[in-house]
């Protein structure tokens, strides 16, 4: 799993207008959970960028005034007309305990079906398992060289180790779709 650094301020006071100032500074207000108590925060809205819009999954190291912590980012929020990010709430992670976390899906293979002129779609682009953060992948690969017109590959089909699947077994992740042209013809 890819490793970011977020550095983070405590924060004073709590509230509605307390966020609303920091966001106007151009501050993320955040919380930390998973520990014995929470961790009120905020860093600046720049360092969320590399985190928030990339498909990868990163463990994030938070730096806040001097204490460290290891988290995974668990939700953000977003404004719904600006897009710009409001609140970011962080996962502490331990050896112990086990996360739960999306991981994203890369397709390796090619597949005959496409050869024969059908079109690969890919229905899930992340599949949520759990497990210890030492044993999360940065990518579940799905193989796809076996996928003929009309098949598909489904979440029960792909081989993992020390996690535990959260989706269910019978969704399909790939699918190989037969075109028009060729749908009266293949049997």
């Amino acid at each position: 799993m890819k490793k970011i650094e977020i550095v983070g301020y405590q924060r004073a006071n709590l509230g509605r207008t307390e966020s609303q100032a920091i966001r106007a500074e151009g501050n993320v207000p955040c919380v930390l959970y998973g520990g014995e108590e929470q961790v009120h925060f905020y860093a600046p809205a720049i360092l969320f960028r590399d985190l928030l819009y990339t498909p990868n999954i990163y463990e994030v190291a938070l730096n806040i005034e001097g204490d460290e912590y290891r988290a995974i980012l668990q939700e953000s929020q977003f404004h719904p007309v600006s897009d710009t990010l409001l609140h970011a709430d962080f996962l502490l992670v331990t050896d112990k305990k086990p996360v739960k976390i999306a991981v994203p899906v890369r397709l390796i293979g090619t597949a005959p079906g496409v050869q024969k002129g059908g079109k690969l779609v890919t229905r899930v682009r992340k599949l949520r398992v759990k497990g210890a953060i030492e044993n999360i992948p940065d990518f579940i690969d799905v193989d796809v060289s076996g996928l003929d017109l009309g098949k598909s590959v489904r979440v029960g089909q792909i081989p993992l180790q020390n996690l535990e699947m959260l989706e269910q077994a019978s969704n399909p992740v790939a699918s190989i779709e037969i075109p028009r042209a060729l749908r009266g013809t293949v049997k």
